[in-house]
């Protein structure tokens, strides 16, 4: 059973817990000419350290928006946004990169192998410029995909090239995933292998995972879920027994 939290007023025992990211009165505007698109309006938001959290709303709530701000790609209009207790948001442009390469994996929607490049040689491409990575073969094992790490891109499914795109995301080993719909060009059942690397990255590595998705179902597998409308975190629901994906309903 999943209780309603507010955003607002933390109870004790969530104090005493570990946050990984901590925003405050974020705000996004738009200049289009003269018009203001308002994608953000004063979020505010605590994400756990270790928790898969999902990210539900209509397309332009700002969910995508909060994904990029939390993974450096972008900057708030105003509002404030820690990660392990550095401020984010008064970085200097050089040192928000070295946050994205070394704190932050990315998984997209479109995989974004290189066609050239083997499922090995992929993943080396981060694993290269990372300060501490795993071993290519071990996060392509991690992933259940060892036995592929020679094969290129257009050998392998749609699902097994998401997977290697877990893996390269995984091998810097980030203390977080950022995963923007990584499940949208899937069928079902591809889909939920995707989503058990993702849980076992959590389970096995202690990665903070944020998920954006459209797929309601995905929310069962989740500790917390924040629910966006209109640039706003409209309801935030956490979980006591998330499932594991394979029970998901598709």
């Amino acid at each position: 059973m999943r209780r309603v939290t507010s955003m607002q007023g933390d109870d004790a025992s969530e104090r005493q817990r570990d946050i990984s990211f901590r925003g405050r009165g974020l705000r996004k505007i738009y200049q289009t000419g003269e018009t203001q698109v308002h994608a953000l309006r004063g979020v505010d938001l605590d994400i756990p350290n270790g928790e898969i959290v999902l990210l539900l709303g209509p397309s332009g709530s700002g969910k995508s928006t909060l994904l990029n701000i939390v993974g450096g790609l972008d900057r708030p209009t105003s509002g404030t946004l820690h990660y392990d207790g550095t401020d984010l948001t008064a970085l200097e442009d050089a040192d928000l990169t070295r946050f994205r390469r070394h704190s932050i994996g990315f998984i997209f929607q479109f995989y974004n192998l290189i066609p050239s490049l083997t499922a090995e040689e992929n993943v080396r491409l981060v694993t290269d410029i990372a300060s501490d990575p795993m071993d290519p073969e071990d996060a392509l094992a991690l992933v259940g995909l060892a036995d592929r790490r020679h094969h290129y891109p257009a050998q392998l499914s749609g699902g097994e090239q998401q997977r290697v795109a877990v893996a390269r995301a995984i091998a810097k080993q980030p203390g977080v995933l950022l995963c923007d719909e990584p499940t949208g060009a899937l069928d079902s059942a591809t889909g939920v292998k995707v989503l058990e690397t993702l849980a076992q990255a959590n389970r096995e590595l202690g990665t903070t995972v944020i998920l954006i998705t459209h797929n309601v179902g995905i929310a069962a597998m989740a500790d917390r879920v924040l629910h966006f409308l209109d640039g706003q975190i409209a309801k935030v629901e956490q979980n006591a027994n998330p499932i594991e994906p394979a029970g998901i309903s598709w």
